[in-house]
């Protein structure tokens, strides 16, 4: 049985500044910020990967009594058997990852949090938090970069495939993706990128994995499932529409969106899926019987929270797997459409759609999906971007709507 040490104390310093100072040392780095509320971890370094929570013994130091914490990033389609490009390949194969040390902020405040396989020494803890308060006030930069489009063609053709499964019967629903090269004229900084999409106008959660001088990174507006207790979360995204310039137009595109029946019938197919899995592990469901409106940077998504009472003994990791791929992310039934996906799309996803977040080691944590993403390495990058099929579905339209969710990823280039 693996022991794993955790020294934590308060951190007066601003969480992103002492990131931005103390990333330095660390090719290994695992970000999961939420802009909404404070439950924000930064990961540096690795001091331990753990196929499972269960074999190991985690020992508490130092005056903050806060759990151990673990990120998590999983591939879409993990068992797909097509090759994914060079950069997602780049990746290790792991289940839960232990950083060095890890920046925390939580309703309880700002933590330091040191990891070791060998009790944690005071000098150690010390070094990094003198390190931490000499930090700077971050600097954001913008990246030049072009964009090489992807071919209508190539879409068109993807979205024929598509209505095809679904008039043959094979799914109700199917979710395919495009994907864009970008090319930027000096290498991509993954801190120049995380801190456009933290300070930037993007909405949602911020995620980062860099291993090396690879990264994937991006900001997602899914939450797939969080757990505190014995009280887990979920939501129901799925309709996508215009945002609008205008509080009138903005209106008048969300009454739309509300009463449109290709957007409706696509939501519920995720709200289903979610009622099921948590009816199978939990108790006290509620998930409400009309969809809300949530308002993004570039785009507003029809969206139906999920709350109920996890049954004992049901970990957080074991709804992940049970939750993903929701139909959201893959199609319906989500089998068939996984399936699907393998002979229309082009290339292997990697980690773009996949379930990323962080775990404790009590149990408690949280998990989003990778959408509105992208992976870099040097000077080259790929976007992605997907959208909803079901049938009646347009060519030209669901183009246009992939257009508008690439651009919250293609934010993260831009500076002050």
């Amino acid at each position: 049985m693996a022991r794993l040490y955790s020294y934590t104390v308060p951190l007066d310093s601003d969480l992103v500044d002492a990131y931005c100072v103390l990333q330095k040392g660390f090719t290994d780095q695992f970000v999961y910020y939420r802009k909404d509320a404070p439950r924000r971890y930064m990961g540096l370094g690795r001091c331990i990967a753990l196929s499972s929570l269960e074999d190991t013994d985690f020992v508490n130091q130092g005056p903050s009594d806060v759990p151990a914490v673990m990120f998590s990033f999983n591939r879409f389609d993990a068992l797909n058997p097509k090759s994914a490009d060079e950069m997602m390949q780049a990746f290790p194969r792991l289940r839960f990852m232990v950083p060095e040390l890890v920046l925390i902020e939580n309703e309880q405040g700002r933590f330091l949090q040191v990891n070791s396989l060998g009790p944690v020494y005071q000098g150690r803890v010390d070094r990094f938090l003198r390190h931490a308060a000499e930090a700077p006030r971050r600097q954001r930069r913008s990246i030049s970069y072009r964009v090489m489009p992807d071919s209508f063609e190539a879409w068109a053709e993807e979205m024929g495939a598509s209505l095809a499964c679904i008039d043959a019967g094979r799914v109700k629903k199917l979710v395919p993706s495009r994907r864009q090269a970008v090319v930027a004229d000096s290498p991509f900084s993954s801190k120049d990128v995380l801190l456009n999409l933290i300070d930037g106008q993007a909405i949602g959660t911020v995620f980062l994995y860099r291993y090396g001088d690879v990264f994937f990174c991006g900001c997602t507006p899914e939450l797939l499932i969080r757990k505190q207790g014995h009280d887990v979360e979920s939501m129901c995204l799925a309709g996508t529409a215009a945002l609008g310039a205008t509080d009138e137009e903005r209106a008048q595109i969300a009454n739309f969106l509300m009463n449109d029946e290709k957007n409706r019938t696509e939501h519920d197919y995720v709200v289903r899926f979610i009622r099921e899995v948590f009816d199978r592990n939990c108790y006290n469901v509620d998930i409400p019987a009309t969809p809300s409106i949530l308002e993004l940077k570039h785009v507003q998504h029809l969206f139906t929270p999920a709350r109920a009472n996890v049954m004992e003994g049901v970990s957080l990791y074991s709804l992940v797997e049970q939750l993903h791929p929701t139909p959201a992310l893959a199609g319906l039934p989500v089998g068939e459409a996984l399936m699907s996906l393998r002979e229309i799309e082009p290339y292997n996803r990697g980690f773009y759609g996949g379930a990323i977040g962080y775990v404790d080691a009590e149990d408690n944590g949280e998990f989003s999906v990778a959408i509105r993403s992208g992976v870099f390495d040097g000077e080259a990058g790929w976007i992605y971007a997907g959208c909803g099929i079901v049938a009646g579905s347009e060519v030209d339209v669901e183009f246009a709507e992939i257009d508008m969710k690439f651009q919250t990823i293609l934010s993260a280039f831009q500076g002050d």
